[in-house]
C-alpha cells in the first residue's frame, strides 16, 4: 500500500479551503492568493486546483500556469517544497524551469546543464561579455552548495557571519537556527536582501526578531512594510511600524485578510484618524 503523502496549511491557506468555506470564497481565494508569500500561494492554489467545483478547480490550474518565474524560484528553493507542489508544477507550468524534486535533484540537473554550456563554449571559443567563462558563477555557486552539505555547525556558522552573497543565500536557510540566525548578523548582507529574505516567506521567527532589532534596515520604509505584511513578525514590532505608513499602504492594510487581525484593525484606526 502506498504511503499518504500529507499536507500541512496554514490558518491563511485553511480559510480557503477548509470543508465547508462558500464557493464565492474559494474563488476568492483565487485572487487572494497573488498578494501571500510564495509558500502559502503555491499551496493554496494547489488545493484549490483538487476543489470538486470546475470553476474554482479551472481557475486556479489558471493562476499556476500564470505564475511569474521569480515565485517558483523563491518556492522552489525554500527549505521543504512540497512534492505533490512540485509535481504539479512540473505538469502544469511548461513555460517556467523544470522544478526538480530534491535539492540533490537540483545539483545534478544544474551540473548537467553546466557542463553542456561549458563544452559548448569550448567548441565555439566564445566568452561572456566581461570576458570570462560562460556560468562561471553558476558553477561557483554549485561548488559551494556541495561544500555546505559536508560542512559542520561550527565552520557553517563561521562562513554565516563573514560569507559572500551566495554563502549567505545558501546558509541563511540551513536548518539550523545557529547557522541562519549568523547569516543575519554578517555586517556584508544589504538591505535588498534582507527585503527579500521577508518578502520570501520565510519561517524562522529568530531571523524576524533580529531583523526587527537593527535599526538601521528599520529605516528603510519598504523593509518596515514587509515587515508588517508578513505573519512571523512579532504584533508589536507590526503595529509600531504602522504609524509609519503612507495613507495608501494604511488602506491596504486595513483591507488585508493576509495579516494579522490586530494590526489590520489597527491599521483601519489610523487610516480613520489621518482622515479626520
Amino acid at each position: 500500500m502506498a504511503e499518504k503523502i500529507k499536507l500541512t496549511i496554514s490558518p491563511l491557506v485553511a480559510a480557503y479551503v477548509r470543508p465547508g468555506v462558500a464557493l464565492e470564497v474559494r474563488l476568492a481565494g483565487c485572487a487572494a492568493a497573488a498578494n501571500m508569500a510564495a509558500a502559502d500561494r503555491l499551496m493554496l492554489l494547489f488545493c484549490l486546483s483538487k476543489d470538486p467545483e470546475p470553476t474554482v478547480r479551472a481557475t486556479a490550474i489558471s493562476r499556476v500556469k500564470d505564475l511569474p518565474c521569480d515565485v517558483i524560484r523563491v518556492y522552489i528553493d525554500s527549505t521543504n517544497p512540497h512534492p505533490l507542489i512540485l509535481d504539479a508544477l512540473r505538469t502544469l507550468c511548461h513555460n517556467h524551469p523544470e522544478p526538480p524534486k530534491t535539492a540533490e535533484a537540483r545539483v545534478i540537473m544544474d551540473e548537467d546543464r553546466l557542463v553542456k554550456a561549458a563544452d559548448d563554449q569550448a567548441e565555439q571559443g566564445e566568452e561572456s561579455e566581461g570576458g570570462g567563462p560562460v556560468n562561471e558563477d553558476d558553477r561557483e555557486f554549485l561548488s559551494k552548495y556541495k561544500t555546505a552539505q559536508i560542512m559542520g555547525i561550527g565552520e557553517k556558522i563561521k562562513m554565516a557571519l563573514s560569507g559572500d552573497k551566495e554563502w549567505r543565500a545558501l546558509l541563511v536557510k540551513d536548518a539550523n537556527k545557529l547557522v541562519s540566525c549568523s547569516v543575519i548578523r554578517n555586517p556584508r548582507i544589504t538591505e535588498a536582501e534582507v527585503l527579500t529574505l521577508i518578502k520570501s516567506g520565510i519561517q524562522n521567527d529568530e531571523i524576524m526578531r533580529l531583523i526587527c532589532t537593527n535599526k538601521e534596515w528599520i529605516k528603510n520604509y519598504n523593509i518596515r512594510k514587509a515587515l508588517i505584511e508578513n505573519n512571523r513578525t512579532p504584533v508589536q514590532s507590526a503595529m509600531s511600524y504602522l504609524g509609519t505608513m503612507g495613507e495608501k499602504d494604511l488602506a491596504s492594510f486595513a483591507k488585508s485578510k493576509n495579516i494579522s487581525s490586530v494590526v489590520s484593525t489597527m491599521a483601519k484606526r489610523l487610516l480613520l484618524n489621518k482622515k479626520k
